[in-house]
């Protein structure tokens, strides 16, 4: 009897660890990109990153779906809130009514979405305070111009782009006041993130006006702005990745914004039971956004620089530095 008792415990611990096992591996997360290709170098490769991470971490496997048009946001989310996916992660404001929409039809279904704000009980709202990361890439672009022209390109002309460019003129006016700004945005619809043609044109026109640094906040477009930097021997900035390797010596910094970070937390919590709805902002203090140093800029970033650039931190952390922000920049790419 002892014997068949004992072979029953077994058996049931078997079934226990095997049921444990199981629920591990059942654990669903799905990432869903912007338009313009996981690999953009920029937005949506930082998504990517942060869902590398929690695979990596944890060993869950996760899915995700690059779209071709805005027009696919809604047929994705509803087909991966129909298998039950335990959290999707939508990136971009593109998706703001798309999951409203869904969210609400799926109620038992988590939503994280990124840049954007949706007030719905099973969805949590991430959104990054921009302008704070822009200010230090401001004042880096201040303290190493020689032309005292320094230049902004965004890509879709919204609000929440306009946020990054507040905070880049007011960084730069922080370190001095006697310099000219000129800015262009590529364009007032989503293609505007994925025209790199368009954005080199911008930037070779500003540097033929004597602009020697031009930050761009244009997801992939940017990478026209880095392409004519290096091809004109100008300085460019780049944005939302660590773009600094892409062309090493003509990217002065990027202003990196931590896209990795939000998909790796939301998809974490998610997997450990402690996510929630809501809207979280992520700044300098939660570390969301910040300036790239690396050995591809390192020689471009002096000492003196990075010592102003520490105290600036901490002042706008400690809330002594208050960046300007837009008015109604809660949403955007």
């Amino acid at each position: 009897m002892k014997k068949i008792l004992k072979q029953m415990g077994v058996a049931l611990a078997l079934t226990v660890t095997a049921t444990a096992v199981a629920a591990a591996q059942d654990f669903k997360p799905v990432l869903l990109y912007d338009i313009g290709g996981k690999f953009d170098k920029s937005f949506n490769e930082a998504a990517h990153n942060g869902a590398e991470q929690f695979k990596n971490e944890f060993g869950d496997a996760y899915r995700d779906f690059e779209p071709n048009s805005e027009t696919q946001y809604e047929q994705a989310l509803k087909r991966f809130a129909r298998r039950k996916a335990d959290v999707i992660v939508a990136v971009g404001v593109g998706y703001s009514v798309a999951v409203k929409n869904v969210a609400k039809r799926y109620p038992n279904v988590k939503f994280t979405v990124i840049d954007a704000i949706i007030d719905l009980p099973n969805v949590q709202s991430i959104t990054f305070k921009e302008n704070e990361g822009s200010f230090l890439v401001g004042m880096i672009a201040a303290m190493k111009t020689e032309s005292k022209n320094i230049g902004f390109i965004g890509g879709m002309d919204i609000p929440l782009i306009r946020r990054f460019e507040q905070g880049y003129v007011e960084g730069a006016k922080y370190i001095r006041d006697d310099l000219n700004f000129v800015e262009n945005y590529v364009g007032t619809t989503p293609a505007a993130w994925n025209d790199p043609i368009k954005a080199s044109e911008m930037a070779r026109s500003q540097y033929s006006r004597g602009v020697d640094v031009i930050f761009s906040a244009a997801g992939p477009s940017g990478l026209g702005v880095i392409q004519a930097a290096k091809d004109n021997g100008k300085l460019a900035i780049g944005v939302d990745s660590n773009q600094n390797h892409v062309a090493p010596g003509s990217v002065l910094t990027s202003m990196m914004k931590r896209v990795d970070l939000a998909v790796y937390q939301a998809m974490k919590e998610a997997k450990e039971g402690n996510w929630k709805s809501g809207h979280r902002v992520m700044g300098l203090k939660e570390g969301g956004v910040d300036f790239a140093l690396d050995e591809h800029n390192d020689g471009l970033i002096t000492a003196d620089m990075k010592t102003k650039l520490e105290d600036a931190k901490s002042k706008i952390i400690s809330g002594e530095i208050v960046v300007g922000d837009v008015a109604g920049s809660n949403s955007g790419h």
